[in-house]
């Protein structure tokens, strides 16, 4: 099976949508507020898709960068049929790539994620805050 990788800052909200559904981020996003969703889009800095052979999206990481010293990785989402294939770790070194490997890549680990990220050789960190949404 083959994947194609490519930049789309223009990915539509219905598609991305659909792949955080067929992931399990779906559970910690607003997937059903797409006003929401769009703004998410709109704003990040690097949008990376995987694609199988009939364009369908597989998988998706969505960024905020400043291009000089930190990369947050805010979405890494991958269909539940398509994991284990690498995917997740191409679009996380091609997140890092488009956001400079002379930045930080960060990354807030869902609880049932924390075990995938040191497997493709993210690196934990011991102190995280944060201001909850209100």
């Amino acid at each position: 099976m083959t994947i194609r990788y490519a930049m789309e800052p223009e990915l539509g909200v219905d598609e991305f949508v659909d792949v955080l559904r067929r992931s399990t981020l779906a559970e910690r996003r607003p997937v059903d507020d797409l006003e929401r969703i769009a703004g998410m889009l709109e704003n990040a800095s690097v949008v990376v898709t995987a694609r199988d052979e009939t364009g369908l999206l597989v998988g998706v990481s969505r960024a905020i960068s400043d291009f000089h010293y930190c990369t947050y990785l805010s979405d890494l989402a991958v269909d539940r049929a398509f994991q284990r294939q690498g995917i997740g770790k191409e679009l996380v070194t091609r997140t890092h790539i488009a956001g400079g490997f002379h930045t930080s890549l960060i990354l807030l680990a869902a609880p049932a994620a924390a075990s995938y990220y040191p497997h493709i050789g993210m690196q934990p960190h011991g102190s995280c805050w944060i201001v909850p949404r209100r």
